[in-house]
């Protein structure tokens, strides 16, 4: 069963263009050199948001067993990362979500 590993952030406006930058050319490529991840993408949520610009970040994994490895290895490090450059600039949460169906 392949997984979604969704994170939703909405990040202040005044870091966004720095933060997207970062998130492209660093954190991103972190996570997905934990080897974990097949994919990722980065979407932004077209809805209006106050104070803040919103995106969702994807991540696919092979499955449960990989998140919860990863989850245990490599996310507190990666997430404190995030938190410590970005610090009362970003407000997050994350979802799983199972992958019923993929028509390629």
């Amino acid at each position: 069963m392949k997984v979604l590993y969704n994170v939703t952030v909405n990040i202040d406006e005044e870091v966004h263009d720095e933060w997207l930058k970062w998130m492209k050319e660093v954190h991103i490529p972190d996570v997905m050199n934990t080897g974990y991840f097949l994919e990722n993408r980065i979407l932004k949520i077209l809805a209006e948001s106050e104070g803040g610009v919103s995106y969702a970040i994807q991540y696919l994994c092979n499955s449960m067993s990989d998140l919860e490895e990863y989850q245990d290895k490599h996310a507190p490090r990666l997430q404190k990362e995030h938190t410590d450059k970005y610090e009362g600039k970003f407000v997050a949460f994350r979802t799983l979500l199972e992958v019923v169906h993929q028509h390629d």
